[in-house]
């Protein structure tokens, strides 16, 4: 099973103590409350504990044995602080072990959350005898209701915007509030703003709205919603091995997965030397013990260096990558990368080979023939996966390796231009607001692409459609408010978990888009693109304090 955000909840302790300590006085006004329930348990408990003591030996039964008179006061807030913050520690635990999705796509890290500051459950078994399990102990605690409804399935019930809210209207709540805050001098001398309600996809504010800026990385968001309409949320990447007939001559052939990996743990993605054990029993098995080893890297065309040259931030782009030809064991972030990733990856692959007993010649570069045989192949996870992936790290190996998808799916050349050409016309297929829309990558690493907030709030949309179940890897991809990815670091004091958005930043450009859930449970979908910033940490808090306040509403 694949937990692509394991990291970020191996640092949450401090969250949750904190949490938990903010819940404290808001528990303490329940003790009265709870008290009937909590004196009903342990009478219900009693007998069963008992039965359960009988089973398990002396150590258990010790829990039921009468102790010495004391305050009950205490001992019921013990209970209940106990609950919740068992309760908290259980959702960590449970979102590093089955990953951080439930069934709809809602984040189970946000719904434990939740109910937790609701305190809806974890107080009161109940006392009937299906809180009892077959074997004489306490059954689970009832689960706490869904924060947000499923944006798929027969019942959508995410609340809508109130009549009245509407851009063109003075004095609205959304309008004063962003007024003021989007003009923070921090936010440069060029900014544009869009909020629109997700159920309607009526907009309730816009300045600027159709104005085409730099997007920086909320490129990725157009980059993903192109893919997955191309492709479709199960499509898989595969990279496969062949043998050319009547020679042993073997092709590793690349097929543009950018989560390729030589890392001994794959972590659910596809692996490099599993590949190598599968090719090297091929080999076995037709009495092969020594070949010619060659590599393939026909299926992209172009140059394979992005306009901004080498950078830390993207490998050059080949159809043939391990590890997005990183130089350390990283898997997101910025680092050195190798000169030729293909070259890399192939020599690799001969390494892994020759741990199987496959002695190989010096990879050299080929073209795999029509005729060749199949030896071996792996397929990458999902394409929702990899999706996800790049939109909580922004990824910029993946998005541009997507956008070389997206064009051989619509019979483009796998190139940065043939990339962009075919985001632009999914998008435009769509049905989109494309006015003004410049695609140059598919990272956003470029700055002469453009968007507008317009459009960018378009996709997030769409992204939600209920007839567009497919897409909704978007919007569960997107960075999380102190929790997920490259928002893990901000909003510390404010909207942790209410906001999730996809960043953006090149020097002088600060942008975020994304999702909010303001007080009334409504579902937001927003989108600030700035200009002209002088300093990136100001405009990044001007940002999310905007963002924030869409919380508050």
């Amino acid at each position: 099973m694949v937990v692509p955000e394991l990291r970020p909840w191996q640092s949450a302790k401090p969250r949750v103590r904190k949490i938990a300590a903010a819940l404290r006085p808001r528990l303490a006004r329940l003790v009265t409350a709870t008290k009937p329930q909590v004196t009903r348990f342990r009478r219900a408990a009693g007998p069963r504990l008992a039965r359960v003591a009988r089973m398990t030996g002396p150590r258990l039964a010790t829990l039921v044995r009468p102790s010495r008179p004391r305050s009950r006061t205490p001992r019921t807030w013990q209970y209940t602080v106990f609950a919740a913050t068992a309760g908290l520690a259980l959702a960590a635990g449970a979102v590093t072990a089955a990953g951080p999705w439930d069934a709809d796509g809602q984040r189970t890290a946000e719904r434990d959350r939740a109910a937790a500051l609701e305190r809806t459950g974890g107080t009161d078994h109940g006392s009937g005898a299906d809180s009892v399990t077959a074997d004489g102990v306490p059954g689970p605690a009832p689960s706490a209701g869904p924060v947000l409804a499923g944006l798929d399935g027969a019942t959508n019930t995410v609340k809508s915007a109130p009549a009245g809210k509407s851009v063109g209207i003075s004095g609205t709540a959304v309008t004063s509030l962003l007024g003021p805050l989007l003009k923070a001098p921090a936010l440069g001398s060029t900014r544009t703003a869009v909020v629109v309600d997700v159920a309607t996809g009526s907009r309730l504010y816009g300045s600027g709205a159709d104005t085409a800026l730099t997007p920086a990385s909320t490129t990725k968001i157009a980059t993903a919603v192109a893919a997955l309409s191309a492709l479709g949320p199960d499509h898989r990447i595969t990279t496969r091995v062949v043998l050319e007939p009547g020679t042993r001559e073997v092709v590793l052939v690349g097929g543009g997965d950018p989560t390729l990996t030589a890392h001994k743990d794959a972590a659910g993605w596809a692996s490099l030397r599993t590949l190598a054990t599968e090719t090297a029993k091929s080999l076995t098995a037709r009495g092969i013990k020594q070949i010619t080893l060659s590599y393939d890297t026909t299926l992209y065309s172009g140059p394979d260096l992005h306009v901004i040259g080498v950078n830390e931030n993207l490998a050059r782009v080949s159809p043939l990558t391990a590890d997005e030809g990183r130089t350390n064991d990283s898997a997101e972030g910025p680092v050195t990368r190798v000169g030729d990733p293909a070259a890399d990856a192939a020599q690799k692959f001969a390494r892994f080979l020759a741990d199987a007993g496959i002695k190989a010649s010096s990879p050299g570069t080929s073209k795999a023939s029509s005729r060749a045989e199949p030896l071996a192949a792996v397929s990458s996870p999902p394409l929702s996966s990899i999706v996800e992936r790049m939109l909580t790290n922004s990824d910029n190996d993946i998005a541009e390796a997507l956008a070389r998808q997206t064009a051989l799916a619509g019979g483009r050349p796998a190139s940065f231009d043939g990339g962009a050409a075919a985001i632009e016309a999914q998008l435009t297929k769509l049905g989109l607001p494309m006015t003004g829309a410049s695609f140059h990558d598919g990272s956003g690493l470029n700055r002469d692409d453009r968007l507008t907030a317009n459009l960018l709030t378009a996709l997030l949309v769409k992204a939600a459609d209920v007839d567009q179940p497919g897409l909704r890897a978007v919007l569960t991809g997107l960075p999380v408010a102190h929790f997920t990815g490259t928002l893990t670091g901000r909003y510390t004091d404010g909207a942790a978990g209410a906001v999730r958005a996809k960043t953006g930043t090149l020097t002088g450009v600060n942008t975020l888009a994304g999702t909010v859930v303001d007080k009334d449970g409504r579902l937001l979908a927003f989108a600030f693109l700035t200009a002209n910033t002088t300093n990136p940490v100001a405009a990044q808090a001007a940002l999310d304090n905007t963002a924030t306040a869409l919380a508050g509403l």
